[in-house]
């Protein structure tokens, strides 16, 4: 017995490597963040987190309460209410299923509900698909959620705990949202290493809503019905809370290195092969795969183009990507996603870029959109060949385009 503790004490303080899918390390972050309460619905690609959840429950690893709801919206339902009386929480979803819950979606920023989800980045039926597009977890992109996409397992796991220590910070308290690709990482394997937990336990403070649980030796009103009196002030302080989110964020990435000794530079944004280069594509979430091999080849070629992925969509870096981007002659925005109707057709991503270059002081680039990989469909090296030559053609003053389909089957 003694030898068995003195095992569990060491693997306590010792840094493990195992061979996971992103979905799974977001199970093990739930894990070692000791997290209260976990719902649970099952919609693909998501449904591979809950599984395992469950294996960790039953193998008595997780102790959590785990419900399993009767749809999407009770799932979300259930795990607000729990974070509103003290319970650190966990749920999800994928596609339709997280328009289903649109209604707790939007009450749970606006109730500073500190709420970590992840979403399974999925098509929108119909057409039924599996595969990964961005405009599910986008469509609460102005409600008060942070966003943040991630393209490993690695990844999904740190950004995991990050988003903990984020939302349940005091100046914040608001519901974070990670965006993990589906198949493409929800499903694939890597090797992961899962830090010791009490190097999780120095980084990630239980949580504390202070004086604002909801109990009964605590009378406080949640949801009330304010009307005109108070609307316009409530939205105020959630504004307040949003723009607070960008130190606290750029605190908790310093903090993590600190403690776990890995480091992911700018929080923000990843740059690859920017140093010095001409052009530039960008993207979210595991977009950066296909993109690096691509780059790396073109380099030999003698083409200087490198890849700017953006991690956080909300908060946006505006200030920060505008200085970035306006060092280069072009910018391609590759979107996994669409905004029919909106300005010139454009992606979502693209929108946003186009907004903080022309907002900010210096030079202001053309930007190409290029909506690619929808459903699922493969970003492959010709496609990314193809973006690159109109960029180029756009750094050289001639007219593009500014969004074009690629991909498409002839």
């Amino acid at each position: 017995m003694a030898q068995m503790v003195e095992t569990l004490e060491q693997q306590h303080k010792t840094d493990e490597t195992a061979l996971i899918t992103g979905s799974e390390a977001i199970a093990v972050a739930c894990k070692l963040a000791d997290v209260d309460v976990i719902t649970a619905y099952p919609i693909r690609p998501y449904d591979t987190v809950m599984q395992y959840v469950s294996k960790l429950v039953s193998h008595g690893e997780l102790d959590c309460e785990y419900i399993v709801a009767e749809g999407e919206h009770s799932q979300f339902e259930i795990v607000k209410h729990a974070s509103a009386v003290g319970a650190r929480v966990f749920c999800g979803s994928s596609g339709v299923g997280w328009m289903y819950a649109m209604e707790a979606l939007t009450v749970t920023p606006a109730l500073r509900i500190p709420m970590v989800a992840m979403v399974g980045n999925r098509a929108l039926d119909d057409p039924g698909a599996f595969g990964v597009e961005h405009n599910d977890a986008l469509t609460v992109r102005d409600l008060g959620w942070m966003l943040v996409w991630v393209d490993t397992a690695q990844e999904a796991l740190d950004t995991a705990l990050i988003a903990y220590r984020v939302a349940e910070d005091r100046r914040i308290f608001l519901p974070c949202a990670i965006s993990c690709d589906g198949a493409f990482l929800t499903h694939s394997q890597a090797l992961v290493k899962i830090p010791a937990q009490e190097k999780v336990n120095e980084f990630l403070p239980r949580y504390n809503r202070g004086d604002l649980l909801l109990h009964p030796d605590n009378p406080i009103t949640v949801a009330p019905q304010v009307n005109e009196d108070w609307v316009m002030e409530i939205r105020r302080q959630n504004y307040a809370a949003m723009e607070r989110t960008t130190a606290v964020i750029k605190e908790a990435y310093a903090d993590f290195e600190r403690i776990f000794g890995r480091s992911y530079g700018n929080p923000f944004f990843e740059e690859y092969m920017t140093e010095d280069a001409d052009i530039v594509l960008m993207g979210m979430g595991t977009l950066s795969i296909p993109m690096k091999v691509a780059i790396r080849q073109m380099r030999k070629e003698g083409k200087k183009i490198g890849f700017v992925r953006l991690r956080w969509f909300r908060p946006f870096p505006a200030e920060a990507l505008a200085k970035s981007l306006g060092r280069f002659k072009a910018v391609g925005v590759v979107d996994r996603d669409y905004s029919f109707g909106s300005p010139y057709m454009s992606g979502v991503v693209t929108h946003e870029v186009r907004t903080a270059l022309y907002s900010a002081p210096g030079p202001k680039p053309p930007v190409l959109c290029f909506i690619c990989g929808l459903g699922g469909r493969e970003v492959t090296l010709p496609d990314i060949t193809r973006m690159t030559e109109s960029v180029y053609q756009a750094a050289e003053g001639k007219a593009q385009p500014l969004t074009q389909w690629i991909g498409l089957r002839e």
